[in-house]
């Protein structure tokens, strides 16, 4: 993006998050996903993770506060070490 571009009246400037993901827990497909900010929707997506899970990620977050590391997911129930495996390389804090 050319932050010295003028813009016109009415023009509308779409910025991406700092980050990408990370910033606003979605940004580009293949960017890894913020597990702090992260929708039920977005972590469905993640491999071994429908909507059950995605939810439990949530209730875990909600009950416990952001994540501190990826591998705090091993406490999420429905969550083992297969699954983790799977879907770390897609997570970010």
């Amino acid at each position: 993006m050319n932050l010295a571009a003028p813009l016109a009246d009415g023009e509308q400037v779409v910025v991406a998050a700092r980050g990408g993901a990370g910033a606003s827990g979605g940004g580009e497909p293949g960017s890894p996903l913020s597990l702090n900010t992260a929708t039920a929707e977005q972590l469905d997506a993640l491999p071994g993770v429908g909507p059950v899970t995605a939810q439990k990620i949530l209730d875990w977050r909600s009950a416990h506060g952001p994540f501190t590391a990826i591998d705090e997911l091993l406490e999420v129930d429905g969550i083992g070490e297969k699954t983790l495996a799977d879907m770390a390389a897609r997570l970010t804090l």
